[in-house]
Order: C-alpha cells, then sequence, then structure tokens
C-alpha cells in the first residue's frame, strides 16, 4: 500500500531559485527554522540591549553575546553544507545562497527605482555594495542623520518585497566609507547620529593573524587619520615615517613577529614553511625547548642571500636578540607592508600609491647590526669606538684624546641614556606582573606570542650593553 500526496504549488509548497522543493510551513513547520526563530530573537533583543547599555564592560559582554549568537545561527546554515558533517542538507545550504543572491538583486532593483530625484529625493540611489545578507546603498544626503532616516524608511520598504520572517532591517551608517574591493572596506561606524561608535574594518589587515603586529599597527593608524582626521597627507607621512624607521632598524622586534601554528610535522606539509623549518633546527639545538605540536611558533625574517626563500631565513627571536641578528628589513617592507599600505591608498591617490610609500628619499638611508655569529665573524677583531666622535680606538676606553675633555658630558649623556632603559625595563617588567596575577612575585613567563615578552628580552639586552658601554670610562674622576 502506498499514498500520493497531492500537492498545490501556490499554496503548499515552494520551489526555490536552485530547483529544490519544500512544503509550507502551513503543512508543516521545519526543525531548523524553529531553532534560527530562537537564536535570532534572543540576538535581537541583545542587540537591543547593547544600543542602550552605556558602560564599556557590559557594552563589551552584550557585543559578545549578540557575535555568539550570530555565529550560532550561521553555524546552522553550515552544517547543512557540510559534506562530511553530522546533518548535512545540501538542498537547504543551496537553496539559501540561491535565495540570498535573488534577494539582494531585487533589494538592489527596488531601492534604485525607488529612491531618485524624479521621485523627489536630493539623488539618485546607488547600491555600492552587497555581500550574502546585507547591501550598502549610497542615498546621496549631507548628513548622518539623514542618512540614518532614509536607511531606515528603505528598510520597511524593501521588508514588504519578502515574506515573513524576512526582514531587512536599517543596521548603521558609514561616513567616511573607504571601500577597497570585495569583502575588504574600512569606515566610522554610526548608529547614533551624534557620535561615531567606532572604526570598523572588514577584511583588512587590521585584524589578520598572519601578518606581524606593525602592520596592524600601522594601518590602524593611517585609517585613524584617513578617516578621523580626514587628513590624507598626514596618513602618508606617517606611512613614509614608519618605512624610513623600518629600514633604519628603529622597530622594536615585537612588532617584527609573525607566528604560525604548527599543526603536523615537516614531512605532511607540501610545500617548505618558515615556522616548520625553524622549530627543526630548534629541535636541533635544544630539544626540550623547541616548539612542539599545536604550539605556535614565532619567528622573524633575518638578513640572508638574495633572493634566498624566506624558510630559509626564519629565525628565533630571542636568537636573534642574544647574538644581533640583523633583520631583513626589505623583506618586511616589501612582503609585509607594501601591499596593504597601497590597497588604502590606492583610492586616494591613484596608481602612483605604491611608488609614493616604496620609493623615494624615506628609502634611501638604511642600517643594519652587526651579527655576533655566523659569515666571517670569527676571523673579525673587534674595535671600540669613541663615544663621542665614534673614531676608532686602540684601547676599550671610553673617548678619544681630542674627545676626553667632553668625557663628562658623554658619561652623563650615556648615565641618561641607561636610566631611560632602566626605567622602560621596569614598567615592562610590572606590566608582566599584572598579567601574572601578583606585583610581589617573579615573572616566569615565558609566552612566545606576547610581544610585551619580546620588549622585555629587548630592554634587557639594551641595559646590559648600556652597562658595559658605561664601564669603559672605568673609575675616571673629572
Amino acid at each position: 500500500m502506498f499514498f500520493v500526496l497531492y500537492l498545490n504549488a501556490d499554496t503548499d509548497y515552494t520551489r526555490t531559485p536552485s530547483g529544490n522543493v519544500f512544503v509550507k510551513k502551513s503543512l508543516r513547520k521545519g526543525l531548523l527554522p524553529q531553532i534560527l526563530e530562537d537564536l535570532l530573537s534572543a540576538r535581537k533583543r541583545a542587540k537591543a540591549d547593547l544600543k542602550n547599555e552605556t558602560n564599556p564592560f557590559r557594552r563589551m559582554v552584550l557585543d559578545g553575546r549578540q557575535l555568539a549568537l550570530k555565529i550560532s545561527a550561521n553555524s546552522v546554515y553550515g552544517f547543512t553544507g557540510a559534506t562530511v558533517g553530522k546533518l548535512p542538507c545540501l538542498e537547504i545550504s543551496q537553496s539559501v545562497t540561491a535565495f540570498g543572491r535573488q534577494m539582494i538583486e531585487q533589494t538592489k532593483k527596488t531601492v534604485e527605482e525607488m529612491y531618485t530625484k524624479e521621485h523627489g529625493y536630493v539623488a539618485d540611489a546607488q547600491v555600492i555594495y552587497g555581500d550574502t545578507d546585507s547591501v550598502m546603498v549610497k542615498f546621496g544626503v549631507q548628513t548622518v542623520a539623514e542618512a540614518m532616516a532614509i536607511g531606515q524608511k528603505a528598510s520597511v520598504e524593501v521588508s514588504k518585497q519578502f515574506i515573513e520572517p524576512i526582514r531587512l532591517e536599517f543596521e548603521k551608517v558609514y561616513y567616511p566609507f573607504l571601500l577597497i574591493n570585495k569583502k575588504r572596506y574600512a569606515g566610522l561606524y554610526f548608529t547614533k547620529p551624534d557620535k561615531h561608535d567606532k572604526m570598523d574594518c572588514k577584511g583588512l589587515e587590521t585584524v589578520r593573524r598572519d601578518n606581524c603586529p606593525l602592520v596592524a599597527s600601522v594601518l590602524n593608524t593611517c585609517l585613524e587619520k584617513l578617516l578621523i582626521e580626514r587628513s590624507a597627507d598626514g596618513a602618508l607621512q606617517f606611512a613614509k615615517q614608519v618605512i624610513s624607521d623600518l629600514l633604519c632598524n628603529r622597530v622594536d622586534i615585537s612588532q617584527l613577529i609573525i607566528t604560525k601554528e604548527l599543526t603536523k610535522k615537516g614531512d605532511k606539509y607540501a610545500a617548505k614553511q618558515a615556522h616548520v623549518e625553524l622549530a627543526e633546527r630548534m629541535r636541533k639545538r635544544d630539544p626540550g625547548s623547541a616548539p612542539r605540536l599545536g604550539d605556535r611558533v614565532p619567528y622573524v625574517i633575518i638578513a640572508g642571500q638574495k633572493n634566498a626563500p624566506a624558510y630559509t631565513k626564519a629565525e628565533d627571536p630571542i636568537y636573534v636578540l642574544e647574538n644581533s641578528v640583523p633583520i631583513d628589513t626589505m623583506y618586511y617592507l616589501e612582503n609585509q607592508l607594501a601591499k596593504p599600505l597601497s590597497r588604502i591608498f590606492e583610492p586616494i591617490l591613484g596608481d602612483k600609491a605604491e611608488s609614493l610609500l616604496t620609493k623615494g628619499d624615506h628609502t634611501r638611508v638604511t642600517t643594519k647590526s652587526v651579527s655576533k655569529v655566523g659569515g666571517l665573524t670569527a676571523f673579525t677583531k673587534k674595535s671600540f669606538t669613541c663615544l663621542g666622535c665614534k673614531a676608532v680606538l686602540k684601547g676599550k676606553e671610553a673617548t678619544c684624546q681630542h674627545c676626553f675633555p667632553k668625557a663628562s658630558e658623554i658619561y652623563q649623556r650615556e648615565i641618561y641614556g641607561l636610566t631611560a632603559l632602566e626605567t622602560k625595563y621596569g614598567r615592562l617588567w610590572t606590566e608582566c606582573q599584572r598579567c601574572s596575577g601578583s606585583l610581589l612575585e617573579e615573572v616566569l613567563c615565558t609566552a612566545r606570542d606576547c610581544p610585551i615578552f619580546y620588549m622585555r628580552e629587548k630592554v634587557r639586552f639594551d641595559v646590559k650593553e648600556q652597562t658595559e658601554l658605561i664601564e669603559r670610562f672605568g673609575k675616571a674622576a673629572w
């Protein structure tokens, strides 16, 4: 015995743009819609609470809550499209993406037809970006308040095109807005007309972990100068100064450290990776302290042979500090800084952006430290120079005969330098103590992925070198 079920196309089922068929909720409401309704209503409550909250800590908690609920809702779609997962249903995932594309196209058509000069608006609306579940519209108004008012009105009008529970909600205004390309943009994020909530960045190196901290730091400052201060020239000059500092070896090593996770053994990788090769070298030096599977491996790129692959030049930051190994600053300029900076400056400066950043007077002076290991170091003899005029000396004394009358001034200058380094070390030490939970105990932290750890180690080596330099004055009395 079998049954034949006759369904009416208009009232009983829906055929999706991808060609799949689902019965309407009037016949049977699905389990996933019930789960999603609960998650989305909880997120809506969290976002409403976030909008009214003024306490910074509670705002962070509520923002984390709404983001967690959003990710949970998104994962429902995700597991239906994962063929190797526990609950795959490709018909659902295909239909969701197909409906998404269709609704974005419908939204674009509705907005651009409705909000025009012919209908009494100040400008013709233009949809400048659409992605997954949102569209960004340029209405041509003059103020943030006007943009919010027309955005809220548009969300209501467009929502009338869709069936329940699909609703288009007004979310935010970006002003100014820097659109670089798909999934890469930045702008000042407004939910209230009087003041921006934050500077919002998507897809840029400010939030990615596969670059050294210097990249995020420089991009954040440049974007602040571009978007908040509205100074393209100020942003360009700042970027040039950082590049000059990098090439002259004035950037702290903590800003140049790249970290990658060691997920499998070296022979399991298809191609040689910098962090994998370094982990193997560290294992040969000291098996006890070498990175293990699952660890994040910090490394810097050191100077080496021209055109040598990066994996041969990756080195442990502590080893670099201990042995004054020179950093390959051109690698950081060409492979870390140049492209991210060019991306944010190209919409403003055009095709000349990269040449303005990577060429010019600010790139002509470079400085390299002298390594204590490798090369011809074993066959060289160290000479001391005068602390006043840098003339080469025969012995270890602090000054040459010409600068000896000014020895007391030079000594005082070096003492000030030592005091500044000791003060800096004290501040970093205190910060590490606070992180450890006590200001009274020894700092035992060796977190290799923490920039403060490397800043502290760098200053410790600097204090040692400065102390040795001052000892060259001996017991001289002036």
